[in-house]
Parts: structure tokens; sequence; C-alpha cells
């Protein structure tokens, strides 16, 4: 870690002729960046990749008239010298690990690049005493502006109010269908069907260990078995309920998430104070439930409580009366 910081070239240090060179190779990155979120949107939300299609084209713009200004005043060869060779310059996040994130996600990460841009050039060129290096300097501040004006010009151009409504509806659905839906099928398996095992360990062992070993046991099976069935259940081609992986993810998670909720307090010795908690925790989760169905299903609240807390308090009684027996 430390050679590699002190390989870099401090940007006080870089020449005008290197500074020409930064741009050249920052433009281009930038509108590979562009080009790859146009072809990753273009299925489904093509007005949005006719946006950052005219974005990549605008970077090749300037980038051309750099290259012009690099050939006159340099000649025709290019020093090769990146943002990652520089120190303290502003860095761009993989598009991997962007592109998953939703289309509302990736437009504010080209905002963001195209701002990260004009700031650093305009703070570098505050801080430059050379009068040719604070105008080249200004200049690609002014550059990055115009990237910013013109971003927003063709997303007014490709993206009316009821195009990008309509994407972002569709987003909102995908990540229902692919996080929400699993995840909340998740969250109530695991916080209702462990209540009879947890609470049934506890009043008829009244050993809060015992209870925490069956909980753990019983929220991570449960957790294993719900992920794996709902990878299993459906590849996502013909539903369109995506990524078959992440749907398994989400449900086995929020399921042993669901189960620890009102597991974990038994790591108290007390038995009733640990008891208390659970019980406490349960109805946490319950309304977390509730709520969640509201936000995102469009439940309404007071019939997804009523369901909820009536299934959650039938199995509790369950648990109580058997452990009890």
């Amino acid at each position: 870690m430390l050679p590699a910081l002190l390989s870099r070239r401090r940007f006080s240090d870089l020449s005008e002729q290197e500074i020409i060179a930064l741009a050249i190779s920052s433009e281009e990155d930038d509108g590979r960046i562009y080009r790859s979120y146009a072809e990753r949107l273009r299925a489904e939300f093509p007005d949005s990749a006719k946006m950052f299609d005219g974005m990549a084209e605008e970077e090749d713009e300037h980038r051309r008239r750099l290259i012009e200004l690099h050939k006159k005043r340099f000649g025709d060869t290019i020093p090769l010298i990146r943002r990652e060779h520089v120190a303290g310059f502003y860095a761009r996040r993989p598009v991997w690990l962007i592109e998953n994130l939703g289309i509302e996600r990736i437009r504010e990460e080209a905002a963001n690049m195209e701002e990260d841009a004009r700031r650093f050039y305009l703070n570098a060129a505050k801080h430059s005493t050379d009068a040719d290096t604070r105008k080249l300097l200004g200049d690609l501040a002014a550059a990055e502006a115009g990237h910013i004006a013109t971003a927003h010009r063709l997303e007014q151009e490709h993206l009316t109010e009821d195009v990008k409504e309509r994407e972002d509806q569709k987003a909102r659905r995908q990540f229902i269908l692919t996080w929400v839906q699993p995840g909340l099928a998740g969250l109530m398996d695991g916080s209702v069907s462990t209540l009879a095992p947890i609470f049934a360990t506890a009043f008829a062992t009244q050993d809060t260990w015992t209870t925490f070993l069956v909980g753990l046991a019983a929220s991570v099976g449960a957790g294993i078995s719900m992920g794996f069935t709902e990878a299993a259940s459906d590849d996502g081609e013909l539903s369109g309920r995506g990524s078959p992986v992440k749907r398994g993810f989400a449900s086995g998670i929020m399921t042993t998430v669901g189960g620890l909720g009102h597991a974990l307090p038994y790591l108290i010795p007390d038995f009733w104070t640990a008891t208390w908690i659970a019980i406490f925790i349960v109805f946490v989760e319950l309304w977390a439930i509730a709520w969640i169905q509201n936000k995102y299903m469009e439940t309404p609240f007071f019939r997804a409580a009523f369901q909820v807390v009536l299934g959650g308090a039938l199995v509790f009684a369950a648990g109580i009366l058997i452990g009890s027996a």
C-alpha cells in the first residue's frame, strides 16, 4: 500500500503537457463508463440508455478537442498518465459496483462523476500560481461544468417526466420483486415460525442457554432452507423476478435475522429478563413486517398489522402452551 502511494505523482508536480494528457485519459475513461451504463440499461430503460449514449459522445468530443490542443502545443506523442497515477486525483467507482444498484443510483453516479471532475479542476486552478496553468485548469473546469449542463439537457431531451416516472416505477417494481418480496417472506417465516420452538423450549426447560441453542439452530436451519427454496423455485426468466441468487440471499438472510431477533435475548442468564426482552423484540419484528407490507406492498397498515400480529400471537401462544404442558 505504502509503495503505491509513494509512486504517485503530486498534481502540483505535473507539467502542462501531463495535465492535458491526464485530462485526455480521464475523458476517455468516462466515455467508456457512460457506454457501459448505456449498454446495461438499453434493454430495460432505452430512454436512459440514449441519454448515456449522448453523454459518451460529449466526452468523445472533449477528448478530441484536448488531443488537438496537445498536438498544437506539444506534438503527437501523448504521455501515458492516468488518474490512478496522481495522488489525490478523483477516483471512479468500478462499473460493476454501480450498475447493479438500480437506475436512479446510476444517474446519481453520472452526476457525481461530472461534479467531481469540475470541482477538482476548479480547486487545482485556485492553488496554481502559474498563469498558463491556471487558464488551462479553468478551461477544464468550464468544460466539466458544460458536461453537467449537457447531462441535464440530454436528460430533458430523452427523459420526459412520463418516461422517467415509467422507468422509476419499473425499477421500483424490480427492486420489490428481487429483494423486498423474498426478504419479507423470509422475515415473516423467521419471525413467526421460530416462535413456537423457541418459546416452547424456554418454558419447558427454563434454561436460557438451551433455549438460545434451539433458537440458533432453528433460525440458521430455516434461513438455509428458505434461501435454497427461493433460489430453486424460480430462475426469474419468465416471472421477471430477477436473479435467483439475489432472491435466495435476501430470503435466507432475513429468515435467519427474524429468528435470531428473539433468540439472542436468551444469552442473558436470567430467564424472565431474557423472556420479556424476547417478547418485546417479537412485537417489534411483527410491527416491522406490517410496516414493510404497507410501504412496499401497499397493504393497508392496520390490515397488515392485524394479519401479522394475529398469526404471530397464535404461534406464540402455541409455543407457550406446549412448553408449559
